[in-house]
């Protein structure tokens, strides 16, 4: 689904992986909530599909929601900031990223962030011990064009607008108001389950209270999808999810890790879906599809 537009580089989006994601969700949901939305892949990719026809895009990091807001609501004003700020960049381009990144760390202003998102190496969010955006500029590259920014701009915004709820809460809070109706997608981040900061992420979670808080979906019938831990070669990243939830994990082979390759190595990335128990209908729907894409060494399965 890589032609579906989507503004935002952003280092561990689920863009790439959103077909074989949404191979396990039902045909038709009510409303698809995502509290660790990112740059809410997933939600733009069921709409394209028109598995969901409303959204709850949750995260804790308020900029990246208010710059999802101004996406989807206010197309013409952020594609317009956009340009504005990207062009200003041509006497010194480095310079002037580090000048919008100051400006940035002390206004949280959504329409810096953009930029910041888009000139920054490898679309990878970093942030210090304060909570500052302190990654550094691609110098190779200046970032995005204007007028392709404002093409995947204006193509969220026709699939999302008026869909959406945002908001910026501790996932816990959401999913307390989530129902039966609902599915949910969490994407939360890997390394920070330990009680380690992880400085890829504005904040990370602990891993029993988000163990607990899925032990209340399951028992409250919600259907929902979890993205969590993964592999590269012998590493893996992040613990496996307990046994006494009663999920179903997928391994999605993402491909061959570039980093590694750079290295010398030969190691092939693993994702892990995790699925609730209700979705065995969907399971077995894609079964097929599963074992199709294990012969062309796209999956691996294991259950849990």
């Amino acid at each position: 689904m890589a032609s579906l537009p989507h503004p935002i580089q952003y280092q561990g989006s689920k863009r790439n992986l959103a077909a074989d994601i949404l191979r396990f969700l039902p045909n038709n949901v009510e409303r698809l909530v995502e509290p660790f939305s990112g740059t809410a892949a997933i939600s733009i990719a069921a709409s394209s599909r028109g598995i969901a026809q409303n959204f709850w895009l949750n995260d804790l990091n308020k900029p990246l929601v208010e710059l999802l807001k101004l996406i989807v609501e206010k197309p013409d004003e952020i594609a317009d900031a956009y340009a504005n700020i990207w062009n200003q960049q041509h006497n010194n381009s480095v310079e002037h990223y580090f000048q919008i990144r100051d400006r940035f760390n002390k206004t949280n202003d959504p329409k810096l962030f953009l930029y910041l998102l888009a000139r920054c190496v490898k679309g990878a969010v970093r942030y210090n011990s304060q909570g500052l955006f302190n990654q550094s500029p691609d110098k190779r590259r200046k970032g995005t064009q204007p007028e392709k920014m404002r093409k995947n701009i204006e193509g969220v915004s026709q699939l999302l607008k008026g869909k959406c709820q945002f908001t910026c809460l501790d996932y816990r809070k959401v999913l307390t108001e989530v129902d039966i109706s609902d599915f949910v997608y969490l994407d939360p981040p890997y390394q920070g389950v330990c009680g380690d900061r992880d400085l890829r992420y504005y904040a990370g979670i602990n891993f029993d209270d988000f163990v607990l808080a899925l032990k209340q979906l399951r028992r409250k019938g919600i259907a929902f999808a979890i993205s969590y831990d993964g592999k590269r070669g012998n590493k893996i990243f992040g613990n496996e999810l307990p046994e006494e939830l009663g999920l179903k994990k997928i391994e999605i082979e993402v491909g061959r890790s570039s980093q590694a390759t750079l290295l010398g190595r030969e190691e092939i990335t693993v994702e892990s879906l995790y699925l609730s128990s209700n979705l065995t209908s969907y399971i077995s729907k894609a079964h097929n599809q599963l074992t199709f894409l294990k012969r062309h060494g796209q999956f691996s399965t294991a259950t849990q």
